[in-house]
């Protein structure tokens, strides 16, 4: 008897010890199950930080010196944004790069979303329809502009089926004439896009009551009331994502002119844009950095503002 109690007490007393050997390995998992998850982001941050955060940082140094390629240079204040001014180039590729989002933004928000409304279905032929639109979202520029260039060209198909249908006498300069190169690729932009875009609407679509349809149609509505009264104020939101997804995409417009105009920006660098600016400032042995890096922050201001434009504009028609 004794010796059971004895052998009962030498356990109950070895349990604090146990108990105290056991609070570190218990402090060491909640520590792990704490630091885990910022263990996962490291790898994808320290990207961020490195190509992101301290290349813009860089960018906003650079802007203010008078660096080259080969020349880290010195600071010169703001005579980089005076010289960007006076620069009659710098106001052509303002010019061409506004009017390319003016142009260019109204379609990418509304072509693709009628686009969807129409291949929302589940048949296997809107399914066809899908895949097709899509496909150019994942063909690369170079491809691409091969394939516009030869449609385009003086004797590309376009203008031999024109002139084969008597249409036009003379051969319609696509990649000869300023303003018909910025409207060719604007038009390419706009084909690039289309599936991007509709993918997008079509998850918001996904989204939408079909009941709202079938209550309309039994109200007598036809297709442009319910696309207009039901469809888009379903993707309201969506429509201000694509809007300035889309307005940064046009400003800073770069691989279809590039391709189309074979990187000579058009006849006498009339069809120059901002982002084409800035890669001929900034690359080459002759590149000045400085001033490529103002540029940048120029094109950064002016996104921003008109994304802040499109905010203002959005709220007040919320309200």
């Amino acid at each position: 008897m004794s010796r059971n109690t004895s052998n009962g007490s030498e356990a109950l007393s070895s349990d604090p010890a146990g108990a105290k050997r056991d609070k570190p390995v218990r402090h060491r998992q909640s520590v792990l199950r704490t630091l885990a998850p910022y263990l996962f982001v490291a790898p994808a941050f320290s990207i961020v930080f490195i190509f992101v955060i301290v290349a813009a940082l860089n960018t906003f140094r650079l802007a203010f010196t008078d660096s080259t390629l080969l020349v880290p240079g010195k600071f010169i204040g703001f005579q980089n944004f005076v010289d960007i001014f006076h620069d009659e180039y710098f106001w052509t590729a303002l010019l061409n790069s506004t009017l390319y989002v003016v142009c260019v933004v109204p379609f990418m928000v509304i072509l693709p979303l009628i686009l969807a409304s129409l291949v929302r279905g589940n048949s296997k032929i809107m399914g066809f329809f899908r895949t097709s639109f899509y496909t150019p979202v994942v063909m690369s520029a170079v491809v691409v502009g091969m394939i516009w260039t030869n449609l385009l060209d003086s004797k590309g198909l376009i203008n031999s089926l024109l002139e084969g249908m008597h249409l036009i006498k003379q051969p319609i300069p696509f990649l000869t004439d300023r303003w018909m190169i910025l409207f060719s690729a604007m038009f390419v932009t706009i084909w690039l896009g289309l599936g991007y875009y509709m993918v997008i609407y079509l998850t918001a679509l996904a989204n939408i009551d079909d009941s709202l349809y079938e209550a309309a149609s039994l109200d007598g509505a036809g297709p442009v009331r319910k696309f207009v009264s039901i469809t888009m104020p379903g993707v309201r939101s969506t429509i201000v994502l694509i809007m300035m997804l889309s307005t940064i995409a046009a400003f800073r417009v770069f691989n279809e002119i590039y391709v189309l105009t074979n990187g000579t920006a058009g006849p006498g660098g009339q069809d120059i844009t901002m982002s084409m600016m800035i890669q001929q400032e900034g690359t080459g042995i002759q590149a000045h950095t400085g001033y490529a890096s103002a540029l940048s922050l120029i094109v950064l201001v002016i996104v921003g503002f008109m994304l802040i434009v499109q905010q203002i504009f959005q709220s007040r028609s919320e309200n």
